[in-house]
């Protein structure tokens, strides 16, 4: 398995990617919803504010990741890991962890301090997210499941508290991702 930097050239192939994965696991409409959302990232991001990782095999994108910045008031160099998939086929075979260690190591090198995500704390934690709560961190909008608000730091120094209101990238401020 090799793991790289998303090309443009890419991107159909990585639509078509979270579009069958999410539509295998939550259903056709949440695989049109996430395939869109990955397609409007990829158009509507700045070159600065996202970071996005294949993983292939045999020249076949297997996995893809995306990480987009995420303000506050305060300055702090912060992304959001947000979202990520895997081809079925593929699943349980550390791919996904994978990605996600290659990415944090990337951000790593540009400085980044923090990095959020919201999703499943089991799978996550194993990629060192804790749990934070709103007072050390708000979410851009209202969560449906406050558990899965998880930030790790990659520097190693103290996680907030962060003040101010969070601002996503264009493509993730909608309510219904969150």
């Amino acid at each position: 398995m090799k793991l790289s930097a998303y090309k443009k050239s890419d991107q159909s192939e990585i639509q078509q990617l979270f579009t069958k994965t999410f539509s295998d696991s939550e259903g056709r409409s949440e695989g049109a919803l996430i395939g869109q959302l990955v397609l409007d990232l990829m158009n509507e991001t700045e070159p600065y504010d996202i970071f996005g990782f294949v993983a292939t095999e045999n020249e076949k994108i297997i996995g893809s990741i995306f990480f987009t910045r995420l303000s506050f008031d305060a300055p702090v160099e912060a992304f959001l890991l947000s979202p990520v998939a895997v081809h079925t086929n593929h699943q349980g075979k550390g791919v996904g962890q994978r990605l996600i260690d290659f990415g944090i190591d990337r951000l790593k090198e540009e400085g980044v301090k923090l990095v959020f995500t919201y999703g499943d704390p089991n799978f996550y934690s194993k990629a060192g997210f804790g749990l934070i709560s709103e007072d050390t961190a708000k979410a851009p909008f209202e969560l449906t499941q406050p558990e899965g608000w998880l930030c790790q730091s990659l520097d190693g120094g103290e996680i907030g508290p962060l003040t101010g209101v969070p601002r996503c990238v264009k493509a993730l401020n909608k309510p219904e991702y969150w």
